[in-house]
C-alpha cells in the first residue's frame, strides 16, 4: 500500500509537471505569436507587439528556471529517511495544521485531511526545521506544538 508521504511526493511532482507543461505550451504560443508579428509590418505598433511578446517570453523563461530549481529540491526529498527532527521530506502534524516539507505546491486533501505542501524556505517551515515532537513554536502570535514527525 502506498503511504501518505508517497502520495504527497506524487502530488508535488504532479503539480510541478503540470506547471512545466503549461509554461512550455505558453512559450510555444508566444513563439507562434512572434512569428506572426514578424510577418506584419505595421511600423511602431509592430515593434511594440514584438517587444511585449519578447518580455513575456523572458518572464516565462524565468519561471521555467524557478521550476527547474523546484524539481532539484524535489529530487532531494527522501521520504524513506526516518528522522525524529523535522527535515526536508518530513510530514509534520502540529496543533495548528499538518505540513509536508518539500516544495510549495498548495494543499493536498485526502479523506477530509488537508496537508500543506510547503518549501523549506516558507516562514513556518523555517520555524519548524530541526524541531521534534513536543517542541513548540510561535507563528503569527499563536503557539503551535509539534504533535508528530514522520
Amino acid at each position: 500500500m502506498v503511504g501518505i508521504k508517497e502520495k504527497l511526493l506524487e502530488f508535488c511532482w504532479a503539480s510541478v509537471d503540470e506547471k512545466t507543461t503549461r509554461l512550455k505550451k505558453r512559450s510555444t504560443e508566444l513563439q507562434e505569436s512572434l512569428g506572426s508579428e514578424t510577418k506584419s509590418s505595421a511600423g511602431d505598433k509592430h515593434e511594440t507587439g514584438r517587444a511585449m511578446v519578447q518580455l513575456e517570453q523572458e518572464k516565462l523563461g524565468n519561471q521555467l528556471v524557478e521550476l527547474d530549481k523546484t524539481k532539484a529540491i524535489l529530487q532531494k526529498v527522501d521520504i524513506a529517511k526516518e528522522s525524529s527532527k523535522i527535515v526536508l521530506g518530513s510530514l509534520v502534524k502540529t496543533s495548528g495544521a499538518d505540513y509536508f516539507i518539500a516544495v510549495s505546491t498548495g494543499v493536498y486533501t485526502n479523506g477530509g485531511t488537508s496537508i500543506f505542501c510547503i518549501s523549506p524556505g516558507a516562514p513556518i517551515a523555517q520555524l519548524l526545521l530541526g524541531k521534534q515532537k513536543g517542541d513548540k513554536i510561535v507563528f503569527k502570535g499563536k503557539e503551535i506544538e509539534v504533535l508528530e514527525v514522520q
